[in-house]
């Protein structure tokens, strides 16, 4: 409330301040257009002012001294050529000045990389914004794979748990839904198996976003802010963050990779558990959860048996697999 009251009064002192200049100018003391210029410029501001709180403090630093040094230079390019043509002197002192800022702030920024040892040794809180961090949203730590994930040395690099997801969690496991409520623990159970991991660095990030209001937009924005990646299950998080410019590790995606692939042809040995949709069907599933679909396989419930792929099938949930009874055990049938 107390941000917005200031912003607020900066927009009315832009006004004011508007207003006031209308004599300076030559103009009416109530000038409209000054008015409409004053608040325009407020405005501005606090735009300005949003932005630059999403900027890490290391990349203003780094900003600030390039545009010094190279309006340093610039002025002193200007300055030399002003005494060669004392005519142009203003506008040439004023213009290379101009350039002189902009290009040592593109040159600075765009040589960050090089200056990262100087910006840790100045800005310890640089490690925590120099890139590498994965942002855990509340769906993945819910979902729990990520420990095995982990467990197996595949997700490098410092996980970061903002605050707002674990007051997230905090909400779901005070739910008076017991199912919620559950699911709630299972997320602060998981972060402590993620904790006494080793080799896994657990992070609880500060950082808050007030003027945005839907958690999956603030970890955008925090990954933004860290130069970091967000590791999801949720679908509609994944699309958001991929349409914003931010990286994504979807642990579905990383699931679906790592299943075995089956080719046509392939013979396999499964137990069909039940019956089909579709009439003489039976179902077996693979250790990683993927159906096979049987056909003729009916008859092949709580059996043992060897099947040969014959199609697979990629759907959006998932993959499929249709086979048939091999040779060998459609003799036996038979028999």
């Amino acid at each position: 409330m107390v941000i917005v009251l200031v912003r607020a009064l900066v927009i009315a002192s832009g006004a004011a301040a508007g207003l006031a200049l209308g004599p300076a100018f030559g103009r009416p003391a109530a000038d409209p257009w000054l008015l409409a210029i004053g608040v325009g410029l407020g405005i501005l501001a606090v735009l300005l002012e949003q932005r630059a709180r999403l900027i890490p403090v290391e990349r203003l630093f780094w900003g600030v001294v390039g545009a010094l040094a190279g309006s340093a230079l610039g002025f002193g390019v200007g300055s030399g050529l002003g005494a060669l043509v004392p005519a142009g002197a203003a506008a040439a002192g004023g213009l290379l000045t101009l350039l002189g800022a902009y290009l040592g702030v593109v040159t600075t920024l765009a040589k960050e990389g090089d200056l990262a040892g100087l910006s840790a040794r100045l800005f310890p809180r640089f490690q925590l914004s120099a890139g590498g961090h994965k942002i855990l949203d509340t769906s993945v730590i819910i979902d729990g794979r990520v420990v095995d994930v982990c467990g197996a040395g595949f997700l490098e690099g410092p996980l970061l748990v903002p605050r707002f997801v674990l007051r997230e969690l905090q909400q779901i496991a005070d739910s008076s839904d017991g199912l919620r409520r559950n699911r709630g623990k299972r997320g602060f159970d998981v972060l402590q198996r993620l904790q006494r991991l080793p080799g896994v660095t657990v992070l609880i990030d500060e950082r808050d976003f007030h003027e945005v209001r839907e958690v999956d937009q603030k970890l955008i924005e925090l990954a933004r802010a860290v130069r970091g990646k967000v590791v999801t299950n949720d679908y509609n998080l994944n699309k958001v963050a991929e349409l914003s410019g931010v990286p994504v590790l979807n642990v579905n995606e990383l699931a679906n990779a790592l299943k075995p692939v089956a080719l046509p042809g392939e013979t396999m040995h499964l137990h069909v558990l039940r019956e089909g949709k579709e009439a003489g069907q039976g179902v077996a599933y693979l250790d990683d959860g993927t159906m096979v679909v049987v056909d003729h396989g009916r008859k092949l419930i709580g059996q043992d048996v060897a099947v040969t792929v014959t199609s697979v099938l990629q759907t959006p949930a998932g993959r499929m697999i249709f086979a048939r009874p091999a040779p060998s055990e459609e003799q036996a049938q038979r028999s």
